[in-house]
């Protein structure tokens, strides 16, 4: 996904299943934006938008048992 490049329609659709399911798999949405070359406020928004349910922060910390 090219940086700073404005995504809509089905390509966000598919870009935000693809963020849900990694976050849903434990990881964060720091490491999701770093990995994707994105804000953490455009991950997050992105979440948002596929309904997903947010862990309470540090949440990733505690699910890999660190």
């Amino acid at each position: 996904m090219p940086k700073n490049k404005q995504i809509t329609g089905n390509a966000r659709g598919k870009v935000a299943a693809d963020f849900k399911q990694k976050y849903e798999d434990g990881a964060s949405i720091w490491a999701i934006a770093e990995e994707h070359g994105r804000s953490y406020g455009f991950v997050h928004a992105l979440l948002g938008e596929a309904k997903v349910t947010m862990r309470s922060r540090g949440g990733a910390l505690r699910r890999a048992g660190v």
